[in-house]
């Protein structure tokens, strides 16, 4: 199975947002090894934000390491593993945003880094999948909470 993502993507809650939703459709990555899609429509109450342009982009990426690299077990009798090989995966979305009325506008980044020792994939992926579940669901629980934070500078 290919990581993508089905259009439109439903957001979570947000203080001011209705029901947002996000209308991709597929962009050109930046890399070899990503996916991007770019947001081309908004859907649900979001007033004041807007879709994908050239001036303010909302792109969502998703990079694979360029070379997932393995587990090499070493022969050291300790049983110790030395220098484990991390492969890491990143989902990173932009968002353009005019910081002040008749300023340029500039982009603003999330990114979720997911790094993995080779070899946790395989013989504990049990392991690795409730580290992504509780990490998103996490993010999903606060969504508004981070949202208002951002915009009062507490947390």
């Amino acid at each position: 199975m290919s990581l993508s993502l089905t259009s439109p993507v439903t957001g979570s809650a947000q203080t001011g947002f209705t029901s947002p939703t996000y209308t991709l459709v597929t962009d050109v990555a930046p890399d070899i090894n990503a996916k991007q899609y770019i947001v081309s429509a908004l859907g649900g109450t979001q007033t004041g934000a807007t879709a994908h342009s050239v001036s303010l982009p909302f792109t969502i990426s998703m990079f694979r390491p360029k070379v997932v690299r393995p587990y090499s077990a070493n022969n050291d009798t300790t049983k110790f593993t030395v220098n484990n090989p991390i492969n890491v995966w990143k989902v990173i979305t932009r968002k353009g945003g005019i910081p002040y009325t008749g300023e340029r506008p500039t982009v603003a980044s999330l990114t979720s880094a997911f790094s993995i020792p080779a070899g946790v994939e395989t013989n504990n992926i049990a392991e690795v999948r409730a580290m992504i579940s509780a990490h998103i669901g996490a993010l999903t629980q606060m969504s508004a909470l981070l949202g208002d934070s951002v915009n009062n500078g507490t947390l």
